[in-house]
Parts: structure tokens; sequence; C-alpha cells
């Protein structure tokens, strides 16, 4: 049945031409003519449509989007040739239209098309939700729309329908036409998503338009797609390739600071969102000594680019630099360790982000490493931001083979570890100005109880490598009962941010470095139960499903109204069950966090549940030729289920197609390459010569 389909959808192509008005570069007519079509092209639609024989389908699509073409018009006269021929209309994007008011358009951000009607099939069933970004649309006053554009909360269905929320028709009936207010055959260009719902929407109009309910896409087109299907086999070489495309990317995509440019980077670095163009494809790239930005935004524009977020974090210098330095080791490359060192010359000496108060040893503030270059005057301090840059320099330490930073990594551990409470909680954010006025003291003697890995553990983590190195005892002692006070609260108390699974991914990690100092029955229990709690989540691709946490929990404001979407930092999901993974808060750190684990213990579940994830990160890392600046990359959101870079976009500044370059690029590399070389970072760090420095500083700054 279904090849008879095929042969009559063929058949169809062939013996019946579509006359088609818009340029031989649109989408559509690309895919028409790639499917096999038999189309004929015109530049006008007068002349389409007096070309067109009886019964035909002909296609107006928008031709200078987005801007309105004054040459996509519909007078009364054609309009009444078309009847009279009984031609089956698509027109979009019209300049005008008998009967139909077409204000100036509107650009849109955060709406996303909603289904309206039954006529797309049970696949896409009313109140189904897909994203046509970067939306410009004419706000035409019309009833009963088959697909209209709102923003609405909701995975991929409007979940709280559309009553509350401004709604713009984007498909509609009249006079017997069908026309959208919007570009919808700039599907590939503006990267429409998910593709599985956008290919229905296009099957629909060309089965409008030919009368054919048979008709069939065979291939879709996309940009931007995962390097590998969800069953594709695995070439033995498909790691490596992942690393070196992966390290690839930071060239790619240009992040490195240009010392000519950075008059355009502090313009858009200082803004809020600190959101910018492309760094210009002609211009020299930096070489890491003016630091390296962020990466994309996940705001995706009408002609499928993405705008570059322009901060300069501590973290991301310190994660890039470690990256850098692991591929460079692996892959013999000087310039990736010299970039690295260079970043991380700029981190510690030329940025202010360890400046005037962070410089003084007789300060409170001594050791600590600022969030970000921005905002000089106020510097925030995030002990998982700290930890995350540690570890990043000390790890790109160990692949440089010096141990020229051990005494402001020292300084730094210890930093945190005097701004930690009895119970060696840290909590979210310290401010320089309140620590120099209440001393180091005041933190360290404070009682504090804040379970929340994602800001807590990772510090932990360092305060037992570090107590490893140089067996001070308060390090060890303070981080087992914090431990031990969290792992009891554990799940009901533990407060979550976008999603549980982020917690659990950052809690492995002391965990199976707490075996690593103290290898007792309780602390591998403890790993053991945190491994299978997350890996219960894990799909047979690999991909560790997203778990909202218990209500009422979590960090951000709850999508309680469809205004609320977009309004703060959020989830994927709107609800547990719908099957996403992130890069950004999970999937990465679990790789690496897992990692740690099966090399501490043997344990072979652990690495079973290793080379899954890792197998699916290699599978879904970006490819692209139209967008160098996406190829290698990883987005953070992946549909396991679709097998397609698809979520909820709700999250504001981190959503569904961000990249960044220290988060999400640099722990998916480190970890790729020491899983490809059956190592672990405890191992990579363990020949650390940090405690010379570390028992100077333990004197000097712990008194």
């Amino acid at each position: 049945m279904i090849c008879l389909v095929c042969c009559i959808t063929q058949a169809y192509a062939i013996t019946k031409p579509l006359f088609f008005c818009g340029s031989t570069k649109n989408d559509l007519y690309r895919l028409l003519v790639a499917e096999g079509w038999s189309v004929k092209q015109f530049d006008t639609p007068e002349a389409a449509i007096h070309a067109a024989t009886a019964g035909a389908g002909v296609c107006i699509v928008a031709g200078r989007y987005p801007q309105v073409d004054p040459k996509i018009r519909i007078t009364d006269a054609l309009l009444q040739e078309a009847k009279q021929k009984h031609l089956r209309l698509y027109l979009e994007y019209p300049a005008a239209f008998p009967g139909l008011d077409l204000p100036k358009p509107v650009e849109t951000r955060l709406e996303r098309g909603v289904v309206t009607s039954e006529v797309f099939g049970a696949t896409l069933p009313p109140m189904s939700v897909m994203s046509i970004h970067n939306c410009f649309v004419q706000p035409v006053t019309v009833d009963n729309p088959l697909l209209v554009l709102a923003k609405v909360v909701g995975f991929d269905k409007a979940e709280y329908g559309l009553k509350d929320t401004k709604t713009y028709p984007l498909l509609f009936e009249k006079d017997q036409v069908l026309i959208s207010a919007t570009a919808l055959s700039n599907f590939e260009r503006g990267r429409y998503g998910p593709a599985a719902s956008v290919k229905q929407v296009i099957t629909y109009i060309l089965s409008r338009i030919t009368g054919e309910a048979a008709v069939a896409i065979k291939h879709w087109p996309m940009d931007v797609q995962p390097m590998f299907d969800r069953n594709a086999p695995l070439p033995a070489s498909a790691r490596l390739n992942s690393i070196r495309k992966g390290t690839d990317w930071f060239y790619k995509g240009r992040f490195f600071v240009n010392r000519d440019l950075k008059s355009d980077w502090v313009k858009f670095g200082t803004i809020d969102p600190p959101v910018g163009p492309p760094v210009p494809a002609g211009v020299k790239d930096g070489n890491g000594s003016e630091g390296i930005i962020e990466g994309h935004t996940s705001t995706i524009n009408y002609d499928g680019t993405q705008q570059y977020r322009y901060w300069l974090r501590a973290d991301v210098q310190g994660e890039v630099s470690m990256a850098l330095s692991a591929a460079g080791s692996l892959l013999h490359n000087k310039d990736y360790r010299q970039r690295a060192r260079n970043i991380i010359h700029f981190l510690l000496e030329t940025s202010n982000m360890r400046s005037g108060a962070k410089r003084d040893s007789t300060s409170a503030a001594y050791g600590l490493i600022a969030w970000a270059t921005t905002n000089p005057s106020v510097y925030t301090f995030y002990g998982d931001d700290n930890s995350r840059a540690i570890l990043g320099v000390l790890g790109a330490a160990a692949y440089q083979h010096t141990g020229e930073w051990d005494k402001e990594m020292a300084a730094a551990i210890l930093a945190n570890f005097r701004t930690t409470g009895k119970e060696g909680f840290r909590g979210e954010r310290l401010e320089e100005p309140d620590i120099i006025k209440n001393g180091w003291q005041f933190y360290q003697n404070r009682s504090l109880i804040h379970p929340s890995p994602h800001f807590e553990s990772w510090m932990w983590a360092l305060y037992l490598w570090l107590y490893d190195k140089t067996k001070y005892e308060p390090l060890l002692t303070k981080t087992k009962n914090a431990i031990r006070i969290t792992m009891e609260a554990y799940p009901d108390n533990w407060r979550w941010g976008s999603s549980m699974q982020t917690q659990r991914a950052r809690m492995i990690l002391p965990l199976a470095w707490l075996v690593r100092v103290e290898d007792t029955p309780e602390h591998r229990a403890w790993l053991d139960k945190m491994v299978n709690e997350i890996t219960r989540y894990q799909d047979e691709s690999g991909a560790i499903r997203e778990e909202l946490g218990v209500k009422g929990k979590g960090m951000f404001n709850p999508l309680n109204a469809n205004k609320d979407y977009g309004s703060d930092e959020g989830s994927l999901i709107y609800k547990n069950g719908e099957k996403v993974s992130c890069m950004l808060y999970t999937c990465n750190f679990a790789l690496f966090s897992l990692n740690e684990a099966a090399q501490a213990t043997g344990d072979k579940k652990y690495k079973a549940a290793v080379d899954k994830l890792s197998g699916f990160l290699t599978r879904i890392q970006v490819q692209s030729k139209k967008h160098p600046d996406l190829d290698g990359a990883w987005f953070r959101a992946f549909d396991y289920g679709r097998w397609d870079y698809w979520a909820s976009n709700s999250d504001a500044g981190w959503g569904a197609w961000c990249t960044l370059s220290g988060w999400i690029q640099s722990w998916i590399v480190t970890s790729q390459i020491q899983i490809e070389q059956q190592q672990s970072y405890w191992d990579v760090t363990k020949k650390s010569g940090i405690n010379g420095p570390a028992q100077s500083l333990i004197s000097s700054m712990l008194k």
C-alpha cells in the first residue's frame, strides 16, 4: 500500500505541473524540484495565474520576506480569473488581497505557531505547537484560522489554550484561497520546527492545492541537523571525530575576542541581555588573550542565524582552557594549548575578574574570582561558577604539565572554603562589598542549610580534591557533613532549578570523589543511589530525560499562565514524561560525573551508562554546512522522541537552541577526551603540586 501511494504521488507530480510564483531559491520551490515535481516558475502572480491550466494548483510565495513584496498582490480581476479557471491557490504574505486589510507586519520572538483546526490530521491535533522563528506576521483579522501565532506555555501543546493570549492568524482561507500571513515557505532557511510538524503543514498545503490526498514528502531538507540518526551504526572513529569537531567549533564560531573589536564587545557585553550579531566572517579571530565569549543565544532569526552572547565569564574562561588543553594534548595541537594559556592569563592577570580586593591578601575577598567582567564596581561570587573556573584551570594545568597557577587556584578554593558556613553550605551567591564589610569569619560561622547540589556540590568536590593533596582535615569534615545533610534531604527537600536531573547530575561528582578519599560502604551506597536515580531516566538511545522536582521547591517562577512564558529561567519541559534531554544543565555534567564514578569504582553499570550517554552526545552533535558557527556545537535541548532539536523555549536567555562555549561545549569535549583515553579527571590531575602553595595559604588565610 505504501508503494502504491508513492507511485500515485510520483505520477501526479509528473502529469500535473504546479504553477509557482516566486524565486527558484525559495525553500518550497527547491523542495518540490528535489522531490521530482513538475514545477513551472513565474515572476509575478499575474503570469502564474494566466498560464495556469484549468483546475491546476498555483503557489504564490513571499518574495522579499521579511519585507512585503509589492508584486505579490491579488486584484479583483485576478481573483475572478482564478475562480473561473477553478484554480487551487496558495498565497503567502501578500501586499494586497480583495476585502482583506493587511496592516504592516509585526515582528515576534516568543510567540509560536498553534494549530487551531483538525485539518492537519491526528498527528498534529488542535493546540499542537511549532516554531516559526523570528516570525514576521501580517496582523490580519479573520475567522476560523487553521494556524495562529501566540505566546503559549507548553512543550509541544498549548497547555492553557488561547483564551488569555493575543493571537495572530497564520494560515486561513478566504474566497477559496489558502492564505498565509507569514512566509511558511521559509521553513528550511528559517529552521522552523519541529521538523515533522512543519512538514505536516507543508504537506497539507500541497495536498490542498493539488487536490491529492496522497501527497508525500520523502526527504525533508534541514540546514542544521544531528550528526547521526538514532539507529545509524557509529563508526569506530565517531567519538574522536566529535572531539575534533567540538574543538574546532571554538574557532568556527569566532568566539575568541579580537583586540580590535573590543569596543564592540564592550558595547554588547554591557547591555542586558548581552546580545549582538555574530563576529563578521572577514574579521581576524582573537588568540584568547582577550578571553572568549559565551556562544549563541537561543533565538533563531528568520534567516536561520543566531545572535551571540558577549559576556566574558570566569567559569567559561576556565572551562574552555581545559577543553583546549585536553584537545591539544590528544591531538598534538600547539595552537589549542597556547590559546588555553592565553585565556588563563586573561582570567587571572589582565581581566578585572581577580583585581582589587580579590588580589589583596589582607582582604576578606582575597582569592575569590568574579563572575564576569561586566559591572566591575560590584562583583558577584557564585560558588558553583568559581568551582567550574577552578576545575577548568586545574585541568588545563594538568594537561599542560605546569604548576604555574597552583597558588591562585589554591587561594580560590580556600577563599570559597572560608566563606562556607558551619554546616558546609555557602548559598547561591555572595557580593564583594558584603564580604569586605562583614569579614570572611562571619560567613564561616553562620548556620546555613542549602540542599541544592547545582550551587553547592562541585565546590564540595574541590574541597575533597584539595584534601587529597593536603590532608587538611577540615576540608573533609565539613564536606562530609554537608553531603550527609543533602543526601538525607533527598528528594523532597532539594531545591531544584530547571530540573531535578540537574541536581542529580551535579551530586554524583562529590560522591565519586568522596569514595576516592574515604571508600566506605556508606559512601559507596550514597554514590550508587544517586547514579541509579539519574540512570533510571536514561533512554535506550543514551539520552537522560529531564524531570521536574517537587512542586514548590523550584527556583524559578512557575508557568501558571501564558503570559509567564519567557519571563524567567526555566525548564525545557512542561510536565514529566516529555522526551527531552538538556545539554546545558544535565547531560554535559552527567557525562563528566558518571565517568568519574565509573573510574573511581570500576562499576560496569556506571561504565555502561557513560558509554550510552557518550554515544548519544556523539549522535546529536550539530552538523551544518549552511551555518559554520553551529557546526560541531551542541544545543541545550534535544527531543530524543522526535530525534530533533526541540523543546519549550521559555527559558529567559538559555532556551532550547542556545550554545555555550563553557558549560555545554567544554565539559562534553573534555569528557569525551577522557572517555576516549580511558581516563578520569582525578587521575589526570593526580600529580598536581598544589600542596606546597596550599599549605602556606592555609596558614595565612584560615587563621
